[in-house]
């Protein structure tokens, strides 16, 4: 019997076994026996506030809620939704029509392709990008058009070096402002020009603001939604995972165009019975506490504060870096060798484990314009930052690697 009768091919265009061989560095290190700063995966190292984890507590425990929740979402949570995007950005969505609840937004992105999409099909997708871009048109079978995003454009996407052709072949195309791995910025005379582009190839724009809550220096994300007239032609995903750290919960919501929303709601009524409703209430009570703080979001503020800490001890060790403006994560150039050479990020986030102790992604996990570049993500407390910078900088050392000199921050869209 083939070795291959029971495994898709499928799985062969899905872009997870660069996490999976990292596990593998980790695990292989911490059975050598050394203590290992975990600043690979981005997950928050923090639980919820307590009072989210009192409303979940109370929830679980209603008899009422262990039915099977609708798969478009409960009432109530679509409404709350509504009203915080009101809030937050300024704009109105019709809870019925033109909001869906999510198991995550990773849950919608997984599954936006087969849902408006048909085999052969093709996409524009950012390189560097978050893996379930490609993953989820490699699921729908759709060829990926990448588009690069790179520091001379401030790692926004060059709408005018998209082709004519490329618009007019894709179906949608995928944007993630700010986003992961890279957290450029942009301001709503960017997304303006950009709906423009897309609404005059009839492309959906499909905006992924998994970290509108995550950002630093007074600056606030905008929603593409707040451009009249976006939802003829944008969807937006949401998550609460990172901004009130209900990672494990798994809840999010897709807001915008009506066709593009009810076609995924379509395709999950077919596949899941939607999010646990105690998890939906606590979501509920998350964005009412929201609503009601009327200051800039706690994760936020500690977030920058992790991210000031973080540089300047990195910046100490001789690793210049530019500074994110949101997000949880560093986006960080190699540095070179004394002689004029670059180790790959593959290379140099296996070493920085195995002899530092430090745990990284590598760029190219991300796709290739990645390459020459590590993600670093800032989930551990500031001391424990600290310390994974002392142990590079050692490292760094150690094998004669020179800081990037000269490198300045780069402009920022608004």
């Amino acid at each position: 019997m083939s070795t291959t009768r029971w495994r898709s091919e499928r799985l062969k265009h899905l872009g997870s076994a660069i996490f999976a061989e990292v596990g593998r560095w980790k695990a292989e290190a911490r059975a050598a026996g050394i203590d290992v700063i975990d600043l690979g995966i981005g997950s928050p190292d923090l639980p919820p506030a307590e009072l989210l984890r009192e409303e979940l507590s109370r929830q679980a425990l209603r008899v009422d809620r262990y039915g099977y929740p609708t798969s478009r979402g409960n009432t109530a949570f679509l409404q709350q939704a509504s009203d915080w995007l009101a809030h937050r950005f300024g704009i109105a969505m019709d809870p019925e029509h033109e909001l869906l609840a999510l198991m995550g937004s990773q849950d919608g992105l997984a599954h936006l392709a087969l849902a408006i999409t048909n085999p052969g099909d093709k996409v524009l997708l950012p390189d560097p990008g978050y893996p379930i871009y490609a993953a989820g048109a490699a699921l729908a079978g759709v060829e990926p058009i990448y588009y690069p995003l790179r520091e001379q454009t401030d790692f926004l996407p060059d709408l005018d070096g998209i082709t004519e052709e490329q618009w007019r072949e894709a179906a949608y195309m995928i944007v993630n402002i700010p986003g992961n791995p890279v957290s450029a910025v942009a301001d709503l005379p960017f997304f303006e020009r950009l709906l423009a582009t897309a609404r005059k190839y009839n492309v959906l724009i499909v905006h992924d603001l998994a970290y509108s809550e995550m950002a630093f220096d007074g600056w606030q994300p905008p929603s593409i939604l707040q451009i009249t007239g976006a939802s003829d032609i944008a969807v937006e995903f949401h998550s609460l995972s990172k901004s009130f750290n209900l990672a494990g919960c798994r809840i999010g919501f897709l807001a915008g165009n009506r066709e593009a929303v009810g076609a995924l709601a379509d395709l999950k009524a077919n596949i899941d019975y939607g999010v646990f409703e105690a998890v939906q209430h606590t979501a509920i009570a998350a964005l009412k506490a929201d609503m009601e703080r009327g200051s800039q979001p706690p994760v936020g503020a500690l977030y920058q504060a992790r991210r000031d800490r973080f540089a300047a001890a990195l910046r100490e060790e001789g690793w210049e870096i530019t500074l994110p403006r949101a997000t949880m994560f560093l986006w960080v150039k190699i540095p070179v060798l004394d002689g004029g050479t670059r180790w790959t990020s593959r290379q140099i986030s296996r070493e920085m484990i195995m002899q530092a102790g430090v745990a990284v992604i590598p760029g190219d996990a991300f796709g290739k314009e990645g390459e020459g570049y590590v993600r670093i993500a800032i989930v551990e407390q500031e001391e424990r930052l600290v310390e994974a910078a002392r142990r590079i900088g050692r490292f760094l050392r150690t094998h004669g690697l020179t800081s990037q000199v000269g490198q300045e921050e780069a402009p920022h869209a608004n």
